[in-house]
């Protein structure tokens, strides 16, 4: 048997207003993902534990079969391993957006969805002007990027900047929680008000100006941490697994967890990937690994940017791009194949933000007895035979 999970990255939602109460997941064409709920048992999943925060790692670690209160160590650890960024001990790794600020508020986390290119230059100019010892960013994708501070402490309070948008970015600033943290704190606030400096007349940003684009005119460091000691997921689960996704958490994830990380060409982590492209990668990935996990950001930034019509259309995307794909040539991988389909956590449309409600699954496994759940949706996964269950118990469903 060999197992595939297909993730549409906060592809769950609350009723809309402008759906007429409805979410996009009931208003989609999708009947790939329905078929899997159809010939398969649906349930709900709570990925994210009331105490932890409520983002892509803390709620990825869990669907993929990890403690998250054990292993969560700040998304920026995670990124820095699929850079291929060596981290010592006494390390402290952030995540670095490049973002926009209008008015003293949040515009928005990814400015404007700056290219790679664009933000290299802007990271550049960034580490020549920092002069402090022990610090460096290094480049990512678009506005993702990682700071390292040497000796840092990850005893402080950072605000992830898609969770705020609308919100003065000075009520944001970093906290310490200790006073360990209150030098680290003071660094990075320090660096955020420089930042301002530095990037308000960089070419880079007037250029984007001039051509109606948002600038990137500031950084904002977030979830902290140190290097994280994993089990690999062959040590779990005795399988050895592989991923594609283009977020560098997600691989960063598959890289403590053992996993073969999968580059498809043209994989964006926006609306406009490759979604062929990571489609005949699985299919391919599954005829030597017996795990696959197929991750699709696009619904995500979606639902970050407010966009319904555009959160809708990824939802179709992923349907009749990915979905179909598998379905229509599973049968090359020379094995069975239980293939499973949810979201990693709730990114509505209308907050703009993460919510840790359960997320909605479903698995099909061959020659399973399916449930009464024909569609895929946040309100029919309520009545499916799994009912809601938390975190790793997912993947012991899935691979029992």
């Amino acid at each position: 048997m060999k197992y595939v999970i297909v993730l549409g990255d906060g592809m769950a939602d609350r009723p809309i207003k402008k759906l007429q109460g409805k979410t996009p997941l009931e208003v989609a064409d999708k009947p790939h993902i329905d078929s899997i709920a159809k010939a398969g048992k649906s349930g709900k999943l709570k990925t994210i534990p009331e105490d932890m925060p409520k983002g892509s790692a803390v709620a990825n670690l869990g669907v993929l079969g990890y403690d998250s209160h054990q292993f969560f160590q700040g998304r920026g650890v995670l990124e820095a391993a699929n850079m291929g960024i060596h981290l010592d001990e006494n390390d402290l790794a952030l995540r670095l957006n490049l973002m926009t600020i209008e008015d003293e508020k949040i515009k928005n986390h990814s400015a404007g969805h700056i290219g790679t290119e664009e933000a290299a230059e802007l990271v550049e100019a960034l580490n020549k002007s920092f002069e402090y010892e022990g610090v460096q960013i290094f480049p990512g994708i678009s506005y993702k990027h990682l700071l390292v501070i040497k000796g840092g402490s990850s005893k402080i309070e950072c605000f992830p900047p898609h969770d705020y948008p609308g919100i003065d970015f000075k009520t944001l600033m970093v906290k310490p929680l200790e006073e360990e943290g209150n030098q680290t704190a003071e660094l990075l606030n320090e660096l955020i008000t420089r930042s301002h400096e530095i990037l308000k007349d960089h070419p880079v940003n007037i250029k984007r100006m001039e051509a109606g684009k948002d600038p990137a005119n500031s950084i904002w460091p977030w979830s902290q941490g140190n290097k994280p000691l994993m089990p690999t997921f062959k040590e779990l689960y005795n399988l050895n697994g592989a991923i594609i996704s283009a977020v560098d958490l997600i691989n960063g994830i598959g890289v403590y967890a053992g996993m073969d990380i999968i580059k498809v060409e043209g994989a964006t982590g926006l609306y406009d990937t490759n979604y062929e492209g990571k489609a005949e990668a699985a299919i391919e990935a599954l005829k030597t690994h017996d795990f696959l996990y197929l991750h699709v950001e696009a619904t995500d930034e979606a639902g970050h940017d407010g966009d319904t019509d555009l959160k809708i259309q990824c939802i179709e995307y992923l349907d009749h791009r990915i979905v179909k794909y598998l379905l229509e040539h599973r049968e090359e991988i020379g094995d069975e194949l239980t293939i499973a389909v949810l979201p990693d956590h709730p990114t509505p449309v209308e907050l703009r933000t993460h919510t840790r409600e359960a997320v909605p699954f479903a698995i099909m496994k061959p020659g399973e007895e399916p449930d009464a759940v024909e569609v895929y949706t946040e309100k029919a996964a309520e009545k499916g035979a799994f009912g809601t269950i938390e975190g790793p118990e997912f993947i012991r469903l899935l691979i029992s």
